[in-house]
């Protein structure tokens, strides 16, 4: 596809299509069939474009998911654990039912998307934005004095994200506020030998 430079997009609107539209395509065709023609495509644009800057379309989905992936931040004052706790739950069922969100289930569920992307996806989206949304929340805390930072062990840490997602699996729907509430104050906060009327544990 030829661009002439009257109707060439400014850098960042090209960039955000480009992404957009990987997530798009990775979700419709899988990650076994995800091609830089089929992004271009999508995205309106030729495909020397996306290779001036990324190599391949993993790479570009790599990118995509790692500048749609949110960041939990925890409030300044570090006095609400467990409200910070329920935000990051509602933050990652908003991120869930995204875009971004629905190329990471499509990855995770396909045996080819796993081989290939697992790893990378941990490491170089999840790990280098924070971790699982509930562990940004848990580490701040930890770090100001809270509760004990040995407590976070891997399964701690791995709690609320997988009470959600075994509800999205069991039930396709998302879980309303009652139930991530009651995820932070049944599971997260005994973990910690924490009572859930406590505000900074």
């Amino acid at each position: 596809m030829k661009v002439s430079a009257r109707n060439r997009r400014p850098r960042e609107e090209l960039i955000d299509a480009i992404h957009t539209s990987v997530l798009e395509e990775v979700a419709d065709v899988g990650i076994g069939r995800l091609t830089m023609d089929g992004i271009a495509k999508r995205a309106a644009t030729a495909r020397t474009t996306l290779y001036r800057r990324w190599s391949g379309p993993v790479e570009v989905l790599l990118d995509a998911l790692y500048h749609m992936h949110p960041v939990e931040e925890p409030t300044p004052g570090s006095d609400d654990l467990r409200g910070d706790l329920v935000r990051s739950l509602k933050l990652m069922v908003t991120w869930a039912l995204s875009p971004a969100g629905r190329a990471v289930a499509s990855i995770l569920t396909d045996p080819k998307g796993v081989a290939q992307l697992s790893q990378p996806l941990f490491e170089q989206v999840f790990a280098q934005r924070g971790g699982t949304f509930t562990k940004t929340v848990l580490r701040h805390y930890a770090d100001r004095g809270h509760f004990p930072a040995h407590l976070l062990t891997p399964v701690v840490l791995d709690l609320g994200e997988a009470l959600v997602v075994k509800h999205l699996i069991d039930t396709s729907t998302p879980p309303d506020d009652d139930y991530l509430t009651a995820i932070v104050d049944q599971a997260i906060l005994p973990a910690l030998g924490l009572h859930p009327e406590s505000r900074t544990g």
